[in-house]
């Protein structure tokens, strides 16, 4: 059942397009976009806002969100980069089980270390590809490309029964399907599509020992007492996974405080049965017509074999797509409606 605040998402979002391509953008709250004009104007007055203090609620917030304590999430601005972390703390020679097609920042820097083993299996496959002697499985919760969801009950069983540790990318899911980042051992997400964030916001949750990660790029916001950590070499880390933060973008994440306050108030479980029920809708409609859609049950992301190429035309008209490797990828999220369903299907017909 559908039981979104209708109400609260029209005070919030007013697109000027039929807008279904939140796997690679999510739009802007207005309250996000307030505060960020707000932010800039302070710094243009001479009068900064503490910004630092938004980087510490939109900490908390996405904590809430993935199920863990604030101290366990780092605030940074790229998958990449928390990946790399990962890789660096693994020993030569050490086996990574990955997905086919997987996004490249969730998996290439396990390949550019060299000394990596790195084992690609089809995301069905994951579960049953753990072996004994895996060190670690890095998937993305859902895929880029085309929404399939990764069956992360039974990964996280294998790994467990193999000694392996766990990394899920959630970016393509966080903000509709619920993280539970402490059944993982590291999870991270970019937050500038499903949770509506700014662009150069990214979190990273790791166990409470850190499970082995070194702080390789520290520098002084990763101090217990940042502004005692300016010069010289950090003499104190912070005892929580601060410790892995990049140096924040402040005006990104003082519209990110925002954002991700409107997703907890809407709540998750709200925005995925909306946003599922139109990806049915639309998986529906396209029967109808003779497509057939990529299989990704429950997932809100529809990818469209061979129709890639509308994309262009279908933009001209005012709905916006992805074209992904020749499919049509639409993306539905809590901003949609019927309408905007039908008025893609009408285009395609």
């Amino acid at each position: 059942m559908d039981t979104l605040d209708h109400a609260l998402v029209r005070a919030e979002f007013a697109p000027t397009t039929t807008y279904l391509n939140t796997a690679s953008t999510g739009l802007l709250p207005a309250r996000t976009v307030a505060a960020m004009q707000d932010a800039v104007a302070s710094v243009a007055a001479g009068r900064p806002a503490d910004m630092f203090e938004d980087v510490e609620a939109a900490r908390a917030s996405f904590a809430r969100i993935a199920g863990v304590p604030a101290a366990r999430v780092a605030a940074g601005a790229s998958v990449a980069v928390y990946t790399g972390v990962i890789a660096a703390s693994l020993p030569a020679g050490a086996e990574v089980l990955t997905a086919e097609g997987d996004f490249s920042s969730t998996v290439n820097p396990f390949h550019v270390r060299g000394d990596l083993k790195v084992r690609t299996t089809p995301l069905e496959g994951i579960a049953d590809a753990v072996r004994p002697g895996t060190a670690l499985v890095a998937v993305s919760a859902a895929q880029s490309a085309d929404g399939r969801v990764a069956d992360l009950p039974a990964i996280r069983e294998a790994a467990r029964t193999h000694g392996a540790r766990t990394y899920i990318d959630a970016s393509q899911s966080a903000g509709w399907l619920p993280v539970d980042a402490d059944a993982q051992d590291f999870t991270t997400a970019v937050a500038f599509k499903w949770l509506l964030c700014p662009r150069g916001v990214t979190f990273m949750t790791v166990p409470e020992d850190f499970g082995g990660l070194s702080p390789l790029f520290a520098g002084w916001v990763a101090g217990e007492r940042p502004w005692d950590s300016c010069y010289g070499p950090v003499d104190e880390l912070a005892h929580s996974a601060r410790r892995f933060d990049e140096s924040p973008s402040l005006f990104s994440y003082t519209g990110a405080r925002h954002s991700l306050a409107l997703v907890e108030e809407l709540g998750v479980d709200a925005i995925r049965a909306h946003d599922l029920a139109l990806a049915d809708r639309f998986r529906t409609g396209l029967a109808t017509l003779g497509h057939t859609p990529v299989q990704a049950p429950g997932s809100p992301i529809v990818s469209v074999p061979g129709l890639g190429a509308r994309q262009p035309e279908l933009s001209r008209a005012g709905i916006e797509l992805s074209d992904r490797a020749g499919n049509l990828r639409a993306a539905f999220h809590l901003y949609n409606t019927q309408a905007d369903v039908d008025r893609l299907l009408d285009h395609l017909s």
